[in-house]
């Protein structure tokens, strides 16, 4: 089977854990710190800003969290997201709004995110598709204007930059996730980042059970009677652990060499299905972006994709659609009209993409794709020639 994703680990993964093993320390402690200080020195920012957790969607839940949201309180976000989003926002009390995006990059645009706001609007969540940071600059200069928070869910993106400023950094808080899937994997895990330094250290605190100082050795050091409780804020235990930590220092290390062959499967495919018939490709980069490359999505005809999905799995190729649109989930309660977004949902595919594909993996995807493609066009157009 040539998977959507796969994870890249192996002998220094190994290593970092069996170092970890040897430490005899395997919770929360030196890796862990060592981890969230070298991310945040990828991203540009000070240390104390980054939280290393034990998922993304933890990230997701704690900014919300940190909105004090009070019932009636608008969130927005686009549609074509990953659910997490959503149900961060239902489950500290608020209203998701949902915002169209363009069928083309499936990322919104300021005016899509224009069109839902109300006096209500607390924030917004921006989801960066596949890596590509989209209109992030506007987005956030038009919200800090506004004095609405940004959250940028920047889980597909954590090598994505505009003009060489991170993405992830542009807005108010934002998480990047680890899990087994993504492209820098800890197993599970994610990293929050918090823009101000007040706020970064209420996080912290919230992340560990809202204890304004963990107890233990540490603690013992500066205080008589170190197992007392100052609880200012409740709290819950989301934190991340060393044994992770440890193999999300030497993924990050190896972050450069993962998104540099994830480029060259783009180029591949874009060189072998540039011209197929009823094929669109993801659109060029605008000058100064950079992707972190997560999906390589291409558009079809709805009336073939789900077709087209079926006669790839039959040759061992596995695609999806991600994220199919949430204004259509009942659980939200939302009634939008939201064409582009429906459209997306209807003609997008994801095809494999990850450093453990070979040429020869990419070569199979686009042929495999390309006849599908052509047979089940054929096949649309024939009652039409009988006619």
């Amino acid at each position: 089977m040539i998977n959507l994703f796969q994870p890249q680990v192996g002998e220094e993964e190994l290593a970092a854990v069996a170092e970890t093993f040897e430490s005899r320390w395997l919770g929360h402690g030196p890796r862990t710190r060592a981890f969230e200080a070298a991310f945040a020195e990828h991203l540009g920012v000070e240390a104390d800003r980054v939280l290393f957790l034990n998922s993304g969607t933890a990230g997701l839940f704690l900014a919300l969290e940190m909105l004090n949201l009070a019932e009636g309180d608008e969130v927005v976000l686009p549609s074509t997201s990953f659910l997490a989003a959503a149900n961060a926002i239902v489950a500290n009390g608020g209203r998701p709004v949902f915002c169209d995006v363009a069928p083309e990059t499936l990322n919104p645009s300021w005016q899509d995110i224009e069109a839902t706001l109300t006096p209500r609007t607390k924030a917004v969540v921006v989801l960066h598709y596949g890596g590509y940071p989209g209109h992030i600059v506007e987005i956030a200069e038009r919200c800090r204007a506004l004095g609405i928070q940004l959250i940028e869910d920047s889980a597909c993106s954590p090598a994505s930059r505009v003009d060489g400023k991170a993405v992830g950094t542009f807005g108010d808080f934002a998480m990047w996730s680890f899990d087994a899937a993504k492209i820098l994997t800890t197993g599970d895990g994610g990293m929050f980042y918090v823009r101000d330094a007040e706020q970064a250290g209420r996080a912290r605190r919230l992340a560990y059970h809202g204890l304004m100082q963990a107890t233990g050795l540490a603690y013992a050091k500066v205080s008589h009677r170190w197992w007392e409780l100052e609880v200012p804020e409740v709290g819950r235990r989301v934190i991340g652990n060393d044994l992770s930590a440890a193999i999300g220092q030497v993924q990050l290390r190896r972050l450069d060499e993962f998104i540099a062959r994830r480029r060259q499967i783009v180029d591949l495919y874009d060189r072998e299905l540039a011209g197929v018939d009823g094929l669109l490709l993801p659109p060029a980069l605008p000058a100064g972006h950079e992707s972190s490359y997560y999906f390589y999505w291409v558009r079809m005809s709805a009336d073939i994709r789900d077709q087209v999905a079926s006669d790839l799995l039959a040759a061992d190729i596995y695609t999806t659609f991600r994220y199919a649109p949430l204004h259509k989930v009942a659980t939200y309660g939302s009634d939008a009209v939201l064409p582009g977004s429906d459209r997306a949902a209807g003609e997008t595919l994801c095809l494999p993409i990850h450093p453990g594909l070979t040429d020869a993996d990419v070569l199979t995807v686009a042929t495999t794709l390309r006849k599908a493609i052509e047979a089940r066009r054929e096949e649309t157009a024939a009652p039409e020639t009988r006619v």
